[in-house]
């Protein structure tokens, strides 16, 4: 696999761009850098062509996004047919209002959508809402991260230029953890404004969990904000409020509902929403067509085709063929999470978290032609069987290889590229419960 342009790309944009991308999660370092292609040059399906002709079987999904396919017909289409009309207007174009009532028609416990143009401007948005509505400033969260604007940004180890007092506003609470939140609003008497809940990442809620967090929200006049960035229009068309049988008041979605293109949404019900006619939550591009327009036809192919579906089903083969072959090779690199959200969790002999036997795992992967990042796997509407079939195949190539070659967890005398680098750790502990003594 040769990577010469990639890699002469790399030393140019080393001079001309920060972290040589606009993305931390995209850079060469978060992967097994000297190995990994550096930048694509098209895609189609579940495949991406980089640019040095090399075909790759994704599994990354441009971070997620992707949840039909790249390239996909009947969203290019919309949009292209829609170019024809225009891009951006002095002023609104009807397609707001039919994505809105396609939204609302779609998601359970919505009556109004305010759109915006990424993940992290969709929740930070509904923290200010909730911070307007109920004169509070602190906020409870529990999610994965992702949301970059100072509120979070403060209680990550990249938080140079935040503010010093945002990291005294938000409070960590850990997922399954319902009396770490309790203790919370403890220590926080009629402070906390919001809690910002990812309603899963890979951990599945025990049966209390979520039904807790309602009624603690409820007990306390705290707004509950869902961060459906991930798990929206990929684990339901509802959404994770449907899945898990949990109410938001206000709900975010970004990533798959436009199928890569750079749309997200705040939803609600009118006595939360109307509150943006107050607040300065408005953006020059919220009324773009082209992804409103392509968003539309992403959920209705969706509704049509039955998508999520398919990718739950396509996914367990893979979730489940994957997890059989590392047990059969006794190597602890199992994946855990959802069939449609998935990551390979690996440990060494000692059981103590391997990033080496990780990273030999994802070199050798890529190498047979399937690319994988050390984050999250995801399924999209257009892999298929052969797709999986191909995938378990390496895999148990891979699993040979480790088993007939390493010993004494010495994995990284076999990496031929750099160890993927973290790209952030937390700063802040989460609560717990403190126990009182008799």
């Amino acid at each position: 696999m040769k990577l010469n342009n990639s890699k002469k790309l790399k030393l140019k944009a080393k001079r001309l761009i920060p972290a040589q991308t606009q993305t931390f999660s995209r850079s060469a370092a978060t992967f097994v850098e000297g190995i990994y292609p550096v930048y694509v040059k098209s895609a189609n399906g579940s495949h991406f062509t980089d640019v040095d002709g090399n075909i790759f079987l994704d599994y990354l999904m441009g971070l997620g996004p992707i949840t039909l396919g790249y390239n996909y017909k009947k969203v290019n289409s919309a949009i292209t047919n829609q170019l024809k009309d225009g891009i951006l207007f002095s002023l609104p174009h009807p397609i707001e209002i039919d994505l809105t009532e396609l939204l609302c028609k779609t998601i359970p416990n919505t009556d109004m959508v305010k759109f915006e143009k990424t993940g992290s401007n969709a929740v930070t948005g509904a923290v200010r809402a909730a911070r307007a509505i109920t004169k509070k400033n602190k906020i409870a969260y529990c999610g994965s991260g992702g949301v970059w604007h100072d509120w979070y940004a403060a209680s990550i180890s990249r938080n140079d230029g935040v503010p010093s007092f945002n990291k005294k506003l938000i409070k960590i609470f850990d997922y399954n953890d319902s009396d770490g939140l309790e203790q919370i609003f403890e220590d926080n008497k009629n402070e906390i404004s919001s809690i910002v809940l990812e309603p899963s990442v890979y951990e599945m809620p025990n049966k209390t969990f979520l039904h807790k967090i309602r009624k603690i929200a409820d007990k306390n006049n705290a707004v509950l904000i869902l961060d459906e960035i991930v798990t929206g229009f990929r684990f339901d068309l509802g959404g994770g409020q449907k899945f898990f049988d949990i109410k938001g008041d206000l709900v975010c979605f970004g990533k798959g509902m436009g199928n890569g293109l750079p749309i997200s949404a705040i939803t609600g019900k009118s006595e939360f929403m109307k509150i943006f006619e107050k607040l300065w939550v408005s953006t020059t591009n919220g009324s773009e067509t082209l992804s409103l327009a392509g968003t539309q036809a992403t959920i209705i192919e969706m509704k049509e085709k039955k998508t999520i579906q398919k990718c739950w089903k396509i996914g367990k083969k893979l979730f489940d063929g994957w997890n059989k072959i590392a047990n059969f090779y006794n190597i602890s690199a199992k994946m855990i999470g959802y069939p449609i959200r998935m990551h390979t969790h690996c440990l060494d002999s000692h059981g103590h978290e391997s990033i080496e036997l990780k990273a030999l795992i994802l070199q050798e992967m890529v190498k047979q032609g399937i690319f994988m990042s050390p984050g999250p796997s995801f399924i999209s509407y257009s892999h298929s069987v052969n797709d999986i079939e191909s995938t378990l195949k390496a895999f148990s190539n891979v699993c040979k290889f480790i088993q007939n070659t390493i010993h004494n967890d010495n994995f990284a005398n076999f990496l031929e590229g750099s160890l993927p680098k973290t790209i952030y750790t937390h700063s802040i502990k989460p609560t717990k419960k403190i126990k009182k003594h008799r």
